[in-house]
C-alpha cells in the first residue's frame, strides 16, 4: 500500500472524495495501528458552498481549511463527537472532505457508521486538527487489491441550513457496503 501524495489532494474536491472511495485510513498510537477502509464521505467545496464551515470565512476554527491540501481538519460537533476531512484543492480555496463512514480492517472493535463514531474508533481527535496526512502515524493508501464499486451519490446529511445546497449531490458511499452510515 502506498500512501497518497500531495498531488492527489491537490485537486477537484469532488474528485477527490469519490477518488478517496475504497482507500485505508491509517492511525499509528501507542503502537497500535488502526487501519478502516473508507466507504463514505462528502465534499465540501469552499466559500461558497453554504454547507461548509469556510462559508463563514477565516476563523481560528477554520485556518486549516484555508491551507495547503493533504491535512486534517479535525473538529468536535455536538460538543462530544469528533470529525475528520481531508483539505483539498489549492491554498485559499476552504474546501475539504469529510470522512463518514469506514469499514473496519484493523485493530478497530467498535462501531464506525457515521464521522462521531468512526473517529472514536481510530483514536482520532483535534490533536490531529492540522496534522499533515503525508507523516508517517496518520495517512491515507491505496488499496492494491481494491475491487471494482458502484459510487452512490446522494444529498449530504444534516445540512438542511445551507439552502440550495442542501439537495446537491455531494454525498458519495460504496454500494451494498454494509458500514455506511445512512441508505
Amino acid at each position: 500500500m502506498d500512501k497518497l501524495n500531495r498531488a492527489f489532494y491537490e485537486r477537484d474536491t469532488i474528485e477527490v472524495a469519490n477518488d478517496l472511495l475504497g482507500k485505508h485510513l491509517v492511525h499509528l498510537e501507542n503502537g497500535i495501528q488502526r487501519v478502516g477502509k473508507i466507504v463514505e464521505v462528502e465534499a465540501y467545496l469552499g466559500q461558497h458552498d453554504l454547507a461548509c464551515h469556510s462559508s463563514k470565512g477565516l476563523t481560528k476554527r477554520t485556518q486549516v481549511m484555508f491551507g495547503p491540501a493533504g491535512y486534517a481538519y479535525v473538529y468536535l460537533i455536538y460538543g462530544i463527537y469528533h470529525c475528520v476531512n481531508v483539505v483539498t484543492e489549492k491554498e485559499g480555496q476552504g474546501a475539504a472532505v469529510l470522512i463518514r463512514a469506514v469499514e473496519p480492517l484493523l485493530n478497530i472493535a467498535i462501531r464506525t457508521q457515521g464521522p462521531g463514531l468512526l473517529c472514536k474508533a481510530m483514536g482520532i481527535d483535534k490533536r490531529l486538527n492540522g496534522h499533515d496526512l503525508l507523516s508517517d502515524d496518520f495517512f491515507i493508501t491505496t488499496c492494491p487489491d481494491q475491487l471494482p464499486m458502484t459510487i452512490i451519490k446522494k444529498p449530504r446529511i444534516g445540512v438542511h441550513y445551507a439552502k440550495h445546497w442542501e439537495k446537491r449531490l455531494l454525498r458519495f458511499y460504496i454500494k451494498n457496503n454494509p458500514y455506511v452510515s445512512r441508505r
